[in-house]
């Protein structure tokens, strides 16, 4: 016999990361591209009847891509990102080293020592 779990048990998986999972699924999913496909075709049938203006529909399509088209795009952008920076190692530059550092006396003048200090 299974027992049943208590409201108080800890979940077996992120609440929070499944819901963002499902909400990103649905969104970018089949209910992104019937939205996209609804948004097309009332746009040609505004554009058919002389309502609206082909720079307006225009953006109405590049919306549709870039929205459908997201993830392609972020990921493309994240590779382009990290093929630009580039690591070069200093032995390859042939830069003369630093000097090293000298160890100094300690400064006898500090002209903050008596800044708080009332000297009458």
């Amino acid at each position: 016999m299974a027992t049943a779990s208590s409201l108080f048990d800890a979940p077996a998986s992120a609440p929070f990361a499944a819901a963002s999972d499902w909400i990103t699924g649905t969104l970018m999913g089949s209910l992104a591209v019937i939205l996209c496909v609804i948004a097309v075709a009332f746009v040609g049938l505004l554009m058919i009847s002389g309502r609206l203006a082909i720079r307006d529909a225009a953006r109405v399509v590049i919306g549709c891509f870039v929205l459908l088209g997201a993830p392609v795009l972020a990921a493309g952008l994240r590779g382009v990102a990290d093929e630009a920076v580039v690591v070069v190692p200093q032995s390859s530059l042939n830069l003369p080293s630093p000097p090293e550092a000298t160890p100094r006396a300690p400064s006898t003048y500090d002209p903050y020592a008596g800044a708080s200090l009332r000297t009458e």
